[in-house]
C-alpha cells in the first residue's frame, strides 16, 4: 500500500501561471514525482480579494485536485498561503504544504547579519505573512518589506530583462538595500523571472531566496519523512488544467516552466 501512495502525483494549484516556477523547482529537484497542476485563470488574481472569497476559491481548487488522487497539495498561491493555509489543511486529510513558510525558513537559515528584506504583490505584503513567519522563527531578525506590483505585468509579457525592469527594481529595491538587507525574499512566483534583474540591481553580496526553490527542498524533506518519495525510475508525464483561456497558459506558461506544455485542459463546469 505504501508503494501505491508514493507513485501517486503531487497536486500544486496557483490562481494563475506563477505557480509554475514552483513545478519548475519540484521538477529539476525529484524528477521522479509526477505533477498535476491547476491553474485558476477564470478567477486570477486572487490577491485584490476578501478573504473569505479566497478561502473558498482555494477549498475548490484543493478539491479539484483531490479528484486526481493526489498524494499531497502544494498551495504555490502566496495569497492563498498568506491568508487560507490553514483552511485548506483543515478540509483535507493530507499533507499541505504553502510557500511561504518554506521561503521564510531559508530566509532565516541565510542571513548573516539578521536584516532581511521581502518583495511581494500588495496583497501579500500587506498580509505580512512573511515577515510574521520569520520572526516566528526569530524574533530578533529585522524584516524590510516592499510591495512590486509592476514586477507581475513585466514577467508575463516577456520583460524580464528590459531596461525597463532594471529601472523599476532599481526604484523597488532601494529602500531595502538602504536597510543594508544581506538576504532578500522572492515573495512572488512570478519573480523568480526577474532574478537576473534583481541581481543587477542589489548585487550578489545579497541572498536571493527563491521561495519556490525552498517549497521544492520542503516538499522532498516532507516526503522523505512519510516515505511517500516515488520509487518509479520513469520519467513522469506532468498534467496542467486551468479553468479558463488554455491557449494563453501554453503561451505565458512555457516560460515559467521553462520547456513546453504538453497536456493543458480545461476543466469544465469548475467549480463543481
Amino acid at each position: 500500500m505504501g508503494t501505491d501512495l508514493a507513485n501517486k502525483p503531487i497536486g500544486i494549484f496557483d490562481s494563475g501561471i506563477g505557480g509554475l516556477t514552483v513545478v519548475r523547482a519540484l521538477a529539476k529537484r525529484l524528477p521522479r514525482e509526477r505533477i498535476i497542476y491547476f491553474g485558476d485563470t477564470a478567477r486570477v488574481p486572487y490577491g485584490p480579494k476578501s478573504t473569505e472569497v479566497v478561502k473558498q476559491y482555494a477549498v475548490q481548487d484543493a478539491a479539484f485536485l483531490m479528484t486526481k488522487d493526489v498524494k499531497m497539495i502544494v498551495v504555490a498561491c502566496n495569497t492563498v498561503s498568506a491568508v487560507a493555509i490553514d483552511e485548506v489543511k483543515k478540509r483535507f486529510a493530507l499533507p499541505v504544504l504553502g510557500v511561504i513558510q518554506p521561503g521564510a525558513s531559508a530566509a532565516v537559515a541565510s542571513t548573516k547579519n539578521r536584516k532581511v528584506g521581502v518583495i511581494g504583490t500588495v496583497g501579500t505584503i500587506a498580509s505580512c505573512a512573511y515577515s510574521d513567519a520569520i520572526h516566528n522563527l526569530d524574533s530578533s531578525i529585522e524584516v524590510t518589506a516592499q510591495a512590486c506590483p509592476l514586477f507581475v505585468p513585466l514577467a508575463e509579457e516577456g520583460l524580464a530583462n528590459h531596461p525597463a525592469a532594471e529601472l523599476l527594481a532599481t526604484e523597488y529595491l532601494k529602500p531595502l538595500m538602504n536597510h543594508h538587507i544581506d538576504t532578500l525574499v522572492l515573495g512572488c512566483t512570478h519573480y523568480p523571472l526577474l532574478r537576473h534583474t534583481i541581481e543587477k540591481v542589489v548585487g550578489l553580496d545579497i541572498t536571493l531566496v527563491d521561495s519556490a526553490e525552498a517549497t521544492a527542498a520542503d516538499v522532498e524533506r516532507l516526503l522523505t519523512e512519510k516515505g511517500l518519495l516515488s520509487p518509479d525510475g520513469r520519467s513522469p508525464r506532468h498534467e496542467f488544467f486551468v479553468s479558463d483561456l488554455p491557449h494563453r497558459f501554453r503561451e505565458l506558461g512555457e516560460r515559467f516552466f521553462g520547456e513546453p506544455l504538453h497536456s493543458i485542459t480545461k476543466v469544465e463546469g469548475f467549480p463543481v
